[in-house]
Protein backbone atom coordinates (compact mmCIF):
# COMPACT_ATOMS: atom_id res chain seq x y z
CA UNK A 1 0.00 0.00 0.00
CA UNK A 2 1.21 3.79 -0.87
CA UNK A 3 -0.15 4.76 2.38
CA UNK A 4 -0.29 1.84 5.13
CA UNK A 5 -1.48 4.62 7.95
CA UNK A 6 -4.23 6.11 5.92
CA UNK A 7 -5.24 2.85 4.83
CA UNK A 8 -5.63 1.98 8.65
CA UNK A 9 -7.17 4.85 9.41
CA UNK A 10 -9.87 4.04 7.16
CA UNK A 11 -10.61 0.67 7.99
CA UNK A 12 -10.53 1.39 12.15
CA UNK A 13 -13.00 4.29 11.14
CA UNK A 14 -15.29 1.99 8.79
CA UNK A 15 -14.93 -1.29 10.16
CA UNK A 16 -13.55 -0.63 14.04
CA UNK A 17 -15.74 -0.68 17.56
CA UNK A 18 -16.07 2.71 18.79
CA UNK A 19 -13.77 2.09 21.74
CA UNK A 20 -10.46 1.58 18.71
CA UNK A 21 -12.18 4.42 17.16
CA UNK A 22 -11.57 6.66 20.27
CA UNK A 23 -8.01 5.12 21.35
CA UNK A 24 -7.14 5.80 17.44
CA UNK A 25 -7.89 9.75 17.57
CA UNK A 26 -6.14 10.10 21.26
CA UNK A 27 -3.16 7.81 19.68
CA UNK A 28 -2.59 9.34 16.56
CA UNK A 29 -4.91 12.97 16.39
CA UNK A 30 -4.41 14.11 20.25
CA UNK A 31 -7.79 13.70 21.42
CA UNK A 32 -8.14 13.93 24.92
CA UNK A 33 -8.16 10.30 26.33
CA UNK A 34 -11.69 10.76 28.10
CA UNK A 35 -13.20 9.66 25.15
CA UNK A 36 -11.55 6.59 25.69
CA UNK A 37 -12.67 6.23 29.46
CA UNK A 38 -16.53 6.83 28.20
CA UNK A 39 -15.69 4.13 25.70
CA UNK A 40 -15.33 1.59 28.34
CA UNK A 41 -17.39 2.70 30.85
CA UNK A 42 -20.27 0.85 28.60
CA UNK A 43 -18.58 -2.31 29.56
CA UNK A 44 -18.33 -1.92 33.32
CA UNK A 45 -20.78 -3.83 35.63
CA UNK A 46 -22.23 -3.03 38.23
CA UNK A 47 -19.33 -5.55 40.31
CA UNK A 48 -16.68 -3.36 38.61
CA UNK A 49 -15.76 -5.78 36.60
CA UNK A 50 -16.18 -5.65 33.06
CA UNK A 51 -18.01 -7.66 30.44
CA UNK A 52 -20.19 -7.15 27.23
CA UNK A 53 -17.32 -9.09 25.12
CA UNK A 54 -15.03 -6.63 25.58
CA UNK A 55 -12.45 -9.21 24.73
CA UNK A 56 -14.51 -10.84 21.51
CA UNK A 57 -13.68 -14.23 21.91
CA UNK A 58 -16.56 -14.89 24.50
CA UNK A 59 -19.68 -12.78 23.91
CA UNK A 60 -20.73 -12.95 27.08
CA UNK A 61 -22.01 -9.81 29.10
CA UNK A 62 -20.87 -11.03 32.83
CA UNK A 63 -17.70 -9.49 34.53
CA UNK A 64 -14.51 -11.65 33.83
CA UNK A 65 -10.89 -10.78 34.99
CA UNK A 66 -10.01 -11.33 30.79
CA UNK A 67 -11.74 -8.07 29.90
CA UNK A 68 -10.81 -6.64 32.79
CA UNK A 69 -7.28 -7.13 31.16
CA UNK A 70 -8.64 -5.31 28.51
CA UNK A 71 -9.56 -2.38 29.97
CA UNK A 72 -6.22 -1.69 31.68
CA UNK A 73 -4.41 -2.58 28.30
CA UNK A 74 -6.78 0.36 26.55
CA UNK A 75 -6.05 2.48 29.65
CA UNK A 76 -2.32 1.71 29.75
CA UNK A 77 -2.09 2.64 25.23
CA UNK A 78 -3.72 5.43 26.14
CA UNK A 79 -1.58 6.54 28.67
CA UNK A 80 -4.75 7.67 31.05
CA UNK A 81 -6.26 6.55 34.76
CA UNK A 82 -9.56 6.73 35.68
CA UNK A 83 -8.83 5.82 39.69
CA UNK A 84 -12.79 5.17 40.68
CA UNK A 85 -13.22 3.04 37.34
CA UNK A 86 -10.13 1.18 37.96
CA UNK A 87 -10.78 1.00 41.84
CA UNK A 88 -13.94 -1.15 41.07
CA UNK A 89 -12.56 -3.05 38.71
CA UNK A 90 -9.76 -4.19 41.26
CA UNK A 91 -12.36 -4.72 44.26
CA UNK A 92 -13.83 -7.02 41.29
CA UNK A 93 -10.92 -9.03 41.63
CA UNK A 94 -10.52 -9.10 45.00
CA UNK A 95 -14.02 -10.46 45.09
CA UNK A 96 -13.12 -13.36 42.75
CA UNK A 97 -10.06 -14.30 44.33
CA UNK A 98 -11.15 -14.44 47.85
CA UNK A 99 -13.96 -17.13 46.19
CA UNK A 100 -10.82 -18.93 44.18
CA UNK A 101 -9.05 -18.69 47.41
CA UNK A 102 -6.21 -19.10 45.38
CA UNK A 103 -3.86 -17.00 47.29
CA UNK A 104 -5.11 -13.89 45.13
CA UNK A 105 -4.99 -15.53 41.92
CA UNK A 106 -7.49 -15.05 39.41
CA UNK A 107 -9.25 -17.21 36.37
CA UNK A 108 -9.24 -16.19 32.66
CA UNK A 109 -13.40 -16.50 32.61
CA UNK A 110 -16.45 -18.30 34.58
CA UNK A 111 -18.62 -20.88 33.59
CA UNK A 112 -21.57 -18.08 32.81
CA UNK A 113 -19.54 -18.33 29.28
CA UNK A 114 -21.18 -20.95 27.96
CA UNK A 115 -24.61 -19.82 27.59
CA UNK A 116 -22.89 -17.56 24.96
CA UNK A 117 -20.98 -17.52 21.83
CA UNK A 118 -17.38 -17.98 22.31
CA UNK A 119 -14.31 -18.90 20.45
CA UNK A 120 -13.27 -23.06 20.72
CA UNK A 121 -10.26 -21.89 23.04
CA UNK A 122 -12.82 -20.77 25.46
CA UNK A 123 -13.01 -23.60 27.46
CA UNK A 124 -12.85 -25.19 31.06
CA UNK A 125 -9.14 -24.81 31.19
CA UNK A 126 -9.89 -21.06 31.79
CA UNK A 127 -11.97 -21.36 35.37
CA UNK A 128 -9.09 -22.01 36.86
CA UNK A 129 -6.67 -19.05 39.00
CA UNK A 130 -3.46 -18.53 37.36
CA UNK A 131 -0.91 -16.92 36.59
CA UNK A 132 -2.68 -15.78 33.19
CA UNK A 133 -4.37 -13.62 34.40
CA UNK A 134 -3.21 -12.83 37.45
CA UNK A 135 0.53 -11.72 36.45
CA UNK A 136 -0.64 -9.48 33.34
CA UNK A 137 -3.41 -7.82 35.60
CA UNK A 138 -1.17 -7.07 38.22
CA UNK A 139 1.86 -5.77 36.03
CA UNK A 140 -1.00 -3.42 34.27
CA UNK A 141 -1.80 -2.01 37.92
CA UNK A 142 1.85 -1.32 38.25
CA UNK A 143 2.20 0.50 34.59
CA UNK A 144 -0.71 2.70 35.23
CA UNK A 145 0.67 3.43 38.65
CA UNK A 146 -2.50 2.31 40.59
CA UNK A 147 -2.26 0.98 44.15
CA UNK A 148 -4.65 -1.96 45.54
CA UNK A 149 -4.92 -4.49 48.11
CA UNK A 150 -5.38 -6.79 45.69
CA UNK A 151 -2.80 -5.90 43.63
CA UNK A 152 -0.08 -6.39 46.32
CA UNK A 153 -1.42 -9.62 47.45
CA UNK A 154 -1.59 -10.62 42.96
CA UNK A 155 1.94 -9.52 43.53
CA UNK A 156 2.82 -12.01 45.99
CA UNK A 157 1.08 -14.91 44.47
CA UNK A 158 3.39 -14.09 41.02
CA UNK A 159 6.45 -14.33 42.84
CA UNK A 160 5.44 -17.57 44.22
CA UNK A 161 5.06 -18.86 41.38
CA UNK A 162 7.95 -17.88 39.73
CA UNK A 163 10.06 -19.32 42.52
CA UNK A 164 8.27 -22.20 43.46
CA UNK A 165 6.76 -23.67 39.70
CA UNK A 166 8.13 -24.30 37.11
CA UNK A 167 7.69 -22.01 34.27
CA UNK A 168 4.09 -22.70 32.29
CA UNK A 169 4.45 -24.10 28.44
CA UNK A 170 2.21 -21.66 27.32
CA UNK A 171 3.05 -18.06 25.60
CA UNK A 172 0.05 -16.70 26.54
CA UNK A 173 0.84 -17.02 30.55
CA UNK A 174 4.95 -16.52 29.59
CA UNK A 175 3.84 -13.48 27.79
CA UNK A 176 1.37 -11.98 31.13
CA UNK A 177 4.40 -13.38 33.26
CA UNK A 178 6.76 -10.75 31.50
CA UNK A 179 4.13 -8.16 31.56
CA UNK A 180 4.73 -8.45 35.24
CA UNK A 181 8.14 -7.76 35.63
CA UNK A 182 8.41 -5.01 33.24
CA UNK A 183 6.66 -3.08 35.52
CA UNK A 184 6.70 -4.53 38.68
CA UNK A 185 8.91 -2.26 41.07
CA UNK A 186 11.53 -4.84 42.53
CA UNK A 187 13.69 -4.38 39.46
CA UNK A 188 16.12 -6.44 41.33
CA UNK A 189 14.13 -9.57 41.54
CA UNK A 190 12.70 -9.01 38.22
CA UNK A 191 15.49 -9.10 35.87
CA UNK A 192 17.06 -11.91 37.95
CA UNK A 193 13.40 -14.08 36.43
CA UNK A 194 13.28 -12.35 33.35
CA UNK A 195 16.11 -13.86 31.07
CA UNK A 196 14.91 -17.47 32.33
CA UNK A 197 11.56 -17.30 31.12
CA UNK A 198 12.29 -15.14 27.57
CA UNK A 199 13.88 -17.92 27.41
CA UNK A 200 11.19 -20.81 28.07
CA UNK A 201 9.07 -18.24 25.61
CA UNK A 202 11.47 -18.05 22.75
CA UNK A 203 11.51 -21.91 22.48
CA UNK A 204 8.33 -23.06 22.73
CA UNK A 205 6.78 -24.33 19.26
CA UNK A 206 4.10 -21.49 19.14
CA UNK A 207 6.55 -18.52 19.51
CA UNK A 208 8.09 -17.64 16.16
CA UNK A 209 11.05 -16.18 15.87
CA UNK A 210 11.16 -16.07 12.10
CA UNK A 211 7.64 -14.74 10.14
CA UNK A 212 5.25 -17.78 9.32
CA UNK A 213 2.30 -16.13 7.74
CA UNK A 214 -0.90 -17.01 8.12
CA UNK A 215 -0.06 -19.20 11.22
CA UNK A 216 -1.32 -18.47 14.97
CA UNK A 217 1.22 -17.46 17.53
CA UNK A 218 3.58 -14.95 18.73
CA UNK A 219 6.41 -12.88 17.95
CA UNK A 220 9.51 -10.74 18.91
CA UNK A 221 6.72 -7.86 18.24
CA UNK A 222 4.52 -9.19 21.43
CA UNK A 223 7.35 -9.33 23.55
CA UNK A 224 8.69 -5.69 22.54
CA UNK A 225 5.61 -4.50 20.61
CA UNK A 226 7.47 -0.49 20.97
CA UNK A 227 10.74 0.69 20.40
CA UNK A 228 11.87 1.59 23.61
CA UNK A 229 10.28 -2.16 25.39
CA UNK A 230 12.27 -3.26 28.64
CA UNK A 231 12.75 -6.47 26.25
CA UNK A 232 13.62 -5.30 22.75
CA UNK A 233 17.66 -6.34 23.43
CA UNK A 234 16.60 -9.59 23.92
CA UNK A 235 16.69 -10.13 19.99
CA UNK A 236 18.39 -8.78 17.99
CA UNK A 237 17.39 -5.78 14.53
CA UNK A 238 17.90 -7.82 11.92
CA UNK A 239 14.89 -10.29 13.66
CA UNK A 240 12.56 -7.22 14.64
CA UNK A 241 13.57 -5.59 10.98
CA UNK A 242 11.99 -9.33 9.64
CA UNK A 243 9.00 -8.76 11.85
CA UNK A 244 8.69 -5.50 10.75
CA UNK A 245 8.47 -6.14 7.29
CA UNK A 246 6.02 -8.52 7.64
CA UNK A 247 3.81 -6.87 9.41
CA UNK A 248 3.71 -4.65 6.78
CA UNK A 249 3.63 -7.06 3.83
CA UNK A 250 0.40 -8.86 5.43
CA UNK A 251 -2.03 -5.24 5.66
CA UNK A 252 -4.92 -6.07 3.79
CA UNK A 253 -6.23 -4.39 0.95
CA UNK A 254 -9.17 -3.26 3.37
CA UNK A 255 -6.64 -1.50 5.34
CA UNK A 256 -7.04 -3.83 8.05
CA UNK A 257 -4.84 -6.25 9.45
CA UNK A 258 -5.73 -10.08 9.34
CA UNK A 259 -6.35 -12.38 12.25
CA UNK A 260 -5.04 -16.19 12.58
CA UNK A 261 -7.96 -17.55 14.78
CA UNK A 262 -11.67 -18.20 14.69
CA UNK A 263 -13.80 -15.51 16.69
CA UNK A 264 -17.54 -16.80 17.61
CA UNK A 265 -19.13 -14.45 14.77
CA UNK A 266 -18.38 -12.00 12.14
CA UNK A 267 -18.78 -9.37 14.44
CA UNK A 268 -16.24 -10.49 16.72
CA UNK A 269 -13.77 -10.75 14.08
CA UNK A 270 -14.23 -7.37 12.72
CA UNK A 271 -13.64 -6.54 16.52
CA UNK A 272 -10.31 -8.20 16.66
CA UNK A 273 -9.51 -6.86 13.02
CA UNK A 274 -9.87 -3.31 15.00
CA UNK A 275 -7.79 -4.01 17.80
CA UNK A 276 -5.21 -5.59 15.91
CA UNK A 277 -4.74 -3.20 13.43
CA UNK A 278 -4.30 -0.40 16.21
CA UNK A 279 -1.70 -2.37 17.65
CA UNK A 280 -0.29 -2.62 14.30
CA UNK A 281 0.35 0.96 13.29
CA UNK A 282 1.30 1.86 16.84
CA UNK A 283 3.70 -0.73 16.83
CA UNK A 284 5.19 0.22 13.51
CA UNK A 285 4.84 4.16 14.36
CA UNK A 286 6.94 3.15 17.25
CA UNK A 287 9.72 1.48 15.41
CA UNK A 288 9.86 4.59 12.40
CA UNK A 289 8.21 2.56 10.07
CA UNK A 290 5.25 4.65 9.08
Amino acid sequence: MNDPFAAAERFIRAEARLLEQRAFATCFHHEPADGVVEALRGYQNRDGGFGHGLEPDKLCPASLPIDVEIALQTLAMVGTLDAPMVGRACDFLAATAARADAGGAVPLAFPVIEGYPRAEHFADWTYRPDVFPTAGLAGLLYQLGFAHPWRDEATRYCWWALENQPLSDDVHALMEILVFLEHVPDRVRADKHAGAVIEHLTARPMFHLDPQPSVYGLSPLHVAPVADSRWRSMFSQARLDAHLDHLLEIQQPDGGWPITWAPPSAAAALRWRGIVTLKAILTLRSYRRL
